[in-house]
């Protein structure tokens, strides 16, 4: 597959290119959203230990009232722990897919607000990958708008898009905390700092322990657990620029990207976010007679 796109620094960036439409809100001028009125559950857990680093990504997510609703004026909090729960294990797929989703967001929402009704998303089919990408964006298989690339060098990297502004953003790890057997790094950047964990090493275990039919050893199992851990927790006190990398892809196109045979053939059309720019009525205390109904 052809790359097309530029590779973009994650701070300071102005996402939407000049043809994109509006976005759904701008805060503070058509719209005036509260963050950070809870706080995120950032302390660590036996199930989630990393999830009071330094750099683990938070979201603050902008949701709708109820199935039929207009839009919450406050984002609630969503963090590693939270993931972690609805994929049912800690993993460093898990931690490494909330990182990449996080550089993404970063572009594609530079206020920090994440509308999860306007998001679609691409993974490679690893559980891991695609439940961290259904949980953040609210996509999913039947509406058609979350997909998995039919190019699978790109296992472990992911593709967000804004339908309202028509901008998608491809992220994965850079070249240094990259550890799956045989899959290239399919963005040029590496790590300019020295991780704790040689991804060689965790390479060679894994095709030990992952090799089909295999038999590895009751040690080799705890020291793969032992490495993951160890390196995602690394990776988590340093910035997540310097481990993630994104690039914005230019004249996107969503059937160009996905496996067009890991689809249902007649998608569902999505009803629960349909009224969230729903007018309000004329005063805060109104029956029907004062709209003229």
């Amino acid at each position: 597959m052809a790359m097309v796109g530029f590779l973009v620094a994650v701070a300071g960036l102005e996402a939407r290119p000049a043809s994109a439409g509006d976005p759904t809100y701008r805060q503070g001028e058509n719209i005036f959203i509260e963050t950070g009125v809870e706080a995120p559950d950032r302390a660590p857990s036996w199930y989630a230990p990393m999830a009071g680093k330094p750099y683990a990504p938070v979201f603050e997510m902008l949701a709708t009232r109820g199935t039929q609703g207009r839009y919450y004026p406050y984002t609630y909090p969503v963090t590693l722990k939270d993931m972690i729960r609805f994929h049912g294990h800690d993993c460093e797929g898990t931690i490494h897919a909330a990182a990449s989703a996080r550089v993404a967001l970063d572009v594609l929402f530079p206020d920090g607000i994440i509308d999860r009704s306007v998001l679609w998303g691409i993974s490679g089919p690893s559980p891991c990958w695609s439940d961290a990408v259904a949980f953040l964006t609210g996509a999913r298989i039947q509406y058609g708008n979350l997909g998995y690339f039919k190019d699978a060098r790109y296992g472990h990297a992911i593709i967000l898009y804004r339908e309202d502004t028509g901008v998608a953003v491809l992220a994965t790890w850079k070249k240094g905390i990259n550890n799956i057997p045989g899959e290239p790094v399919m963005l040029p950047g590496a790590v300019d700092w020295k991780p704790e964990v040689d991804s060689s090493v965790v390479m060679k275990l894994k095709s030990d322990v992952k090799a089909q039919g295999g038999t590895p050893t009751p040690y080799q199992v705890d020291l793969l657990r032992y490495l993951q851990w160890k390196h995602v927790n690394d990776i988590l006190e340093h910035p997540l620029a310097q481990s993630y990398q994104v690039q914005v892809l230019q004249n996107f196109r969503w059937e160009d990207w996905i496996d067009p045979t890991r689809t249902i053939p007649a998608s569902i059309a999505r009803t629960d976010t349909r009224l969230k720019n729903y007018p309000y009525r004329p005063k805060p205390i109104s029956g029907p007679e004062d709209a003229g109904q």
